[in-house]
């Protein structure tokens, strides 16, 4: 059952088009994952669809009587209300007090970090802040969550609390997260927003990563075909074709419809090169560092030495320290004991978690500028207005003001700032906030050509699984500890201890496997050894020929339809589907006759 339709959207923000008569739907029980480079109108989309605010033109449909809760970007809250009651569903969305909700508000505010429930909401941070709100969003009664990036601010114990409730509810979901893992175990629909239109991938985030590059491909190899047509059209022309005849007349209208077709416009995706200054023999160096807030030492008589190729990821729960220890080495806290030594050829690059402030005022080139007008790369010199090119701020947004930027912009522009300063060690503090999947790859691929040290304050698992090659975590009364490897690395290593500790016993070794079951992927090795048919596979035996040929036939009209719907995205991404689901049930089929076919040998044999 549709839930909500939307058609024929359209919408602009300044001078931006965002949509162009995109479309989309909500279906009874969907979770749907929206994805796309920042500033391509993905929390515009979550406010339009919420009712939040009104688009340029098209039409919303939402069912009657349906239900919507909101988590925005940025909630706002009354300063002077406690957290207890910031966190309750408002009097106007329930039936009964809220009151009655806060036995569950209290659970989900621990789940989430919160003691003090008489704290109030003016005095915490923007990260808390969102948490109070997300849990209001999960409290009240609704058909159809929206969360506009759920998991920023989030430890990886409170993500995956979320992750395993977001799982687990009836409810349909539209939402927006930068967290890959997140994704691929939550959704079961991806919504890629790309060059103002909406693409719809009925799957997971990983199937979705296999399903764009085909349709990309698709859409090059009709292109390619496009003007390999064309091609014989313009010599059919230009030999002076008489446009006489109805037939003449009809081949010449193909060819200028060919002709007025626009070419697949090829998706732009940030581009980095690495670029960074010596880096000498001394590094940066902690020795027996000790930093408190009151009673609380957040760390105890830490020492570590950073080595020159050092990939670092720094984990443990909110307001454990992991900022603190950042801002200690780059000086911007004091440490109450200890040493830190950092070497004369150290250039630092800090990518904080509050980002700097920026001048909403001043040009988006000058801001850059203020970082280096050239960086030095592998690949020569590169100037502030080609790196902006590379991080898809065009030529005409180079000279256009800061305040005009999306949040996940700004940050974008900020990365570029400090990459522009060629530092040989880099420290991220929350980089996976606010920045899109997109740009988070090519910073990816970007730190494993860093000439230097990376260390990561992250909750992304994903991300710390792809670039930290040790874990340092914060595991409580200022304790540190390191582990080699990944984030799943270190989450195995963790399981381990614990399960010895409580169980005496490890229990991911005991070596128990579950009882098998058939199914549709193992059903040929747990068929049993027989020589004779049963009337059914006789019927079958006598009929799969037939259905094979059938499929084949279908695939075969598909991809004419892939053809025929070049330019109409939404009808090639449908049929791109059928074809996908067709060639799975021709694979099963064909398995399926070899195995009939293999028993009538033996039959007959006999």
């Amino acid at each position: 059952m549709s839930l909500i339709t939307v058609e024929n959207l359209t919408h602009s923000y300044t001078d931006r088009k965002l949509f162009d008569k995109a479309a989309f739907h909500l279906s009874e029980g969907e979770k749907v994952g929206i994805i796309g480079v920042n500033g391509t109108g993905k929390s515009t989309f979550l406010k339009i669809v919420a009712g939040e605010e009104v688009p340029d033109e098209g039409e919303i449909v939402v069912r009657r009587n349906l239900k919507i809760s909101y988590l925005p970007q940025n909630p706002v809250f009354d300063q002077e209300e406690t957290v207890l009651q910031a966190a309750l569903p408002r009097q106007e969305q329930i039936s009964v007090k809220p009151a009655e909700y806060e036995p569950e508000a209290k659970n989900y505010l621990i789940k989430l970090g919160f003691a003090d429930w008489n704290q109030q909401v003016g005095e915490l941070s923007g990260g808390q802040r969102k948490r109070v709100a997300l849990v209001r969003v999960l409290l009240t009664p609704c058909d159809v969550l929206i969360l506009d990036e759920p998991t920023n601010h989030l430890d990886s114990a409170m993500a995956e609390w979320l992750e395993n409730y977001l799982r687990g509810t009836r409810k349909s979901l539209i939402m927006i997260t930068h967290d890959r893992y997140f994704l691929d175990c939550v959704v079961n629909r991806i919504i890629e927003i790309a060059q103002g239109n909406l693409y719809s991938y009925s799957c997971s985030y990983e199937g979705y990563l296999e399903r764009k590059a085909e349709r990309e491909e698709i859409a090059l190899a009709t292109e390619r075909k496009r003007q390999s047509i064309l091609k014989k059209e313009i010599a059919w022309i230009q030999r002076g074709a008489r446009a006489r005849s109805t037939k003449q007349k009809a081949h010449i209208a193909r060819y200028e419809k060919l002709r007025d077709m626009e070419a697949p416009e090829p998706e732009k995706t940030v581009e980095l090169v690495s670029g960074s200054s010596r880096l000498g023999k001394t590094t940066v160096e902690l020795k027996n560092i000790v930093k408190s807030y009151g009673a609380n030492c957040v760390i105890r008589d830490f020492t570590y030495t950073f080595l020159r190729t050092d990939r670092v990821g720094i984990v443990g729960a909110n307001g454990c320290g992991k900022s603190t220890l950042l801002k200690m080495i780059v000086g911007e806290v004091p440490l109450d004991s200890g040493f830190i030594t950092v070497g004369q050829t150290v250039k630092i690059g800090y990518f904080s978690q509050e980002s700097e402030s920026m001048d909403g005022s001043l040009r988006v080139i000058d801001y850059v500028r203020e970082g280096g007008e050239v960086i030095h790369t592998s690949e020569g010199d590169i100037t502030a207005a080609i790196m902006l090119e590379r991080f898809l701020f065009s030529s005409d947004m180079q000279y256009s003001l800061i305040s005009k930027l999306s949040g996940g912009e700004k940050r974008r522009l900020y990365l570029l700032r400090i990459l522009m300063e060629s530092p040989n060690v880099l420290f991220l503090d929350e980089p996976t906030n606010d920045l899109d999947i997109a740009t988070l790859t090519i910073l990816e691929d970007y730190l494993d050509s860093f000439d230097g040290i990376v260390v990561a304050v992250s909750h992304d698992r994903y991300f710390l699984d792809r670039i930290a090659t040790r874990i340092l975590a914060f595991e409580g009364n200022g304790i540190i500890r390191q582990y080699e490897g990944g984030y799943t690395d270190y989450q195995q290593k963790t399981i381990h201890v614990i399960s010895v500790k409580d169980a005496g016993i490890d229990l991911l070794e005991t070596g128990v496997e579950k009882e098998k079951k058939v199914n549709r992927s193992n059903w040929k090795e747990n068929a049993p050894k027989k020589l004779k048919m049963s009337y059914k596979e006789q019927r079958e035996y006598e009929t799969i020929e037939a259905d094979i040929a059938a499929i084949e036939e279908a695939i075969q009209k598909c991809e004419e339809e892939i053809i025929t719907y070049a330019k109409d995205f939404v009808r090639l991404n449908e049929v791109t589907v059928k074809k996908e689901e067709l060639e799975t049930e021709l694979l099963e089929k064909m398995e399926r006759w070899e195995y009939l076919e293999e028993l009538a040998e033996k039959i007959a044999r006999k």
